[in-house]
């Protein structure tokens, strides 16, 4: 045992890469004792039996939930309070809920009104994946020396959310406490809007119908490498863009002012000028490099310090 903290029962609801990496991790650090997987599909559900990443599955929500001490919902952005609905009326009294989705700020508002008294909700968004899906890609190590944004509200339950950090902590994740506004800002122009740069690239390159063959043919290794993440999942990153639209259309619009100047630089023949975007660019990206940011100041939101149901601690 590595922690002080142990949850008899954990329901995951969306058994794929992040949520069975999750189970697994928990697991692998006796954080937890049954773990019962929750979704759709009865062969991938069967799947994360087999390969021991839960003890016990059901596609019912109610059932799945039912007596959890823990509830880790790993769906779509959209599903997440949808799902969290319900699954409200079944959970018992100091449960804990956490999701893993990448935009926060819309899920925390909607799951904070809905949960019964006695329950609590922790935001949290581990910055983390791979190229490969599923849970047979689930490893308990998937999170080891990644960021995981913790994202409270002012009403968050101060134990609840001490048991959240160390799950993540436990699992080698760096744990960050931030605003989930500052949050959704943030990841809008560090994430979201490089996946629509990038999809709209390869697009760009796909419209040459004619010339693809040439352009596949003799395009260099960091073509493709750059355009790895238009591999991810279409439908999770629509619903990204639909949860977080403020802050991406935001981030668009600063994006094409830039490749406006880049393009007038072209027009013009100002190569100087442009040499200089270019080497501000290198500049700033070797400096992340060199010296990380340190991570943002923690949320201003002192969270509530109400009962917490300790029968999940040891």
């Amino acid at each position: 045992m590595t922690s002080d903290i142990h949850f008899k029962k954990v329901a995951i609801i969306g058994v794929g890469l992040i949520g069975g990496s999750i189970a697994m991790s928990l697991r692998a650090k006796g954080l937890c004792g049954h773990i019962t997987g929750i979704g759709r599909s009865m062969e991938n559900l069967g799947t994360a039996r087999k390969l021991g990443v839960v003890d016990s599955f059901t596609r019912e929500i109610e059932d799945g939930v039912k007596d959890a001490d823990l509830v880790i919902v790993a769906v779509p952005v959209l599903k997440t309070p949808e799902v969290i609905k319900r699954a409200a009326p079944f959970l018992k009294p100091g449960a804990i809920v956490t999701d893993v989705g990448s935009v926060k700020a819309a899920i925390v508002e909607a799951v904070d009104a809905m949960l019964p008294e006695g329950v609590y909700f922790v935001g949290a968004h581990p910055i983390a994946g791979g190229e490969k899906s599923g849970v047979e890609a689930a490893n308990a190590e998937l999170f080891h020396g990644h960021k995981c944004v913790i994202t409270p509200s002012a009403d968050t339950n101060k134990a609840a959310l001490s048991a959240v950090k160390k799950i993540w902590q436990e699992a080698g994740a760096q744990v960050v406490t931030m605003d989930a506004e500052i949050h959704d800002w943030i990841l809008a122009s560090t994430s979201h809007l490089p996946h629509i740069i990038i999809y709209n690239l390869v697009n760009t390159v796909g419209d040459n119908a004619n010339r693809r063959a040439d352009l596949m043919t003799y395009s260099a290794g960091g073509f493709k490498d750059s355009t790895r993440i238009a591999g991810s999942s279409p439908e999770m990153w629509s619903e990204i863009c639909g949860m977080n639209k403020g802050n991406i259309i935001d981030a668009i619009e600063g994006f094409q002012k830039r490749l406006d100047t880049i393009k007038k630089f072209i027009q013009s023949g100002d190569l100087s000028s442009l040499a200089r975007e270019f080497t501000k660019a290198k500049g700033f990206r070797e400096s992340l490099i060199a010296n990380p940011p340190a991570a943002p100041k923690p949320h201003a939101h002192t969270p509530h310090e109400g009962p917490c149901n300790h029968e999940h601690h040891k």
